[in-house]
């Protein structure tokens, strides 16, 4: 039993010191807990008669207050990095009902499903980049005749589709119950990128995150003064300990306010597209060979 909690501990020991977020936190805190000496020092020589009659409940009281308000910022940041991640397992979802759609439902040349599983699968990784520094395509077998791409790429791939149903209605290969079922995930795609922007363009107010850090950076400043009364020289490890929950709780709601980017604590968006284009991969070639077949 000793052996297991000490290989847990020391595991648990690794993955801060590997963890870069976590490791500036506690550096924060090591820095703050250096401060919290000066008033240290100065109570050891009674330099501190001033604040004698200072009670430290008061910064229990604040402790409190500035939890909830913590707490709060680190729950709504959450709750985005939350729903950023549902929207894309059900764009997984998305992608692979209308794959099978596609190839399933529609008798299709060879060269139409060819493209079809191109523009499918540069859809994820374009929704990717789309959501943080830009989105360009140039591949000519998705682009065909089209030489300028509007900038709105996700939404340019979906309209190439919507184009293609199009001319199937015309020739006959297509039915208006099968247009119907294909444009319910065609949809989805779009209120999935609909709802990824409103993430990323939507932040927590900005007056609220900078009312939240003034709050701890005060609460820290002071609290080393509030408690040297009644603890002493153990203020310092007081002080760092309380540091690293208030400033690990500050910094881990800063990151995953935003879950689209390349942070270690964002979204692991590439392993999904790379989900994505795998299963699409999968569906064309299952579906190409059981067509082949039948033929």
């Amino acid at each position: 039993m000793r052996i297991s909690l000490f290989a847990e501990f020391r595991q648990n020991l690794r993955e801060l010191l590997n963890c870069p977020t976590l490791s500036r936190v506690a550096a924060y805190a090591i820095l703050v807990s250096a401060y919290a000496v000066i008033p240290a020092w100065f109570h050891a020589r009674e330099k501190l008669s001033m604040l004698a009659g200072v009670p430290s409940d008061i910064h229990a009281a604040l402790t409190l207050v500035l939890g909830w308000l913590l707490v709060f910022r680190t729950n709504t940041s959450y709750g985005r990095w939350w729903e950023a991640r549902t929207l894309w397992g059900s764009l997984v979802n998305t992608m692979r009902n209308l794959s099978l759609k596609l190839v399933n439902l529609i008798d299709l040349p060879e060269d139409d499903l060819s493209r079809l599983r191109k523009i499918l699968s540069v859809f994820a990784p374009v929704l990717k980049d789309h959501l943080r520094d830009g989105a360009s395509l140039d591949d000519a077998e998705v682009l065909g005749d089209i030489k300028v791409v509007p900038r709105h790429v996700p939404s340019f791939l979906v309209s190439l589709i919507y184009s293609r149903l199009r001319e199937w209605k015309k020739a006959g290969r297509i039915d208006g119950q099968q247009l119907i079922v294909i444009d319910e995930d065609l949809r989805k795609l779009l209120e999935i990128v609909g709802g990824c922007e409103r993430i990323r363009n939507t932040r927590l107010a900005r007056s609220y995150r900078a009312f939240a850090r003034q709050c701890v950076l005060l609460y820290l400043t002071t609290l080393p003064w509030g408690i040297v009364q009644s603890f002493g020289w153990w203020t310092v490890p007081i002080t760092a300990i309380l540091s690293y929950f208030m400033l690990g709780l500050e910094t881990v709601a800063e990151h995953t306010e935003e879950p689209f980017g390349i942070d270690e604590d964002d979204l692991d968006l590439e392993g999904m597209c790379h989900t994505i284009e795998a299963s699409i991969a999968e569906i064309f070639d299952h579906g190409g060979a059981a067509a082949r077949g039948n033929g």
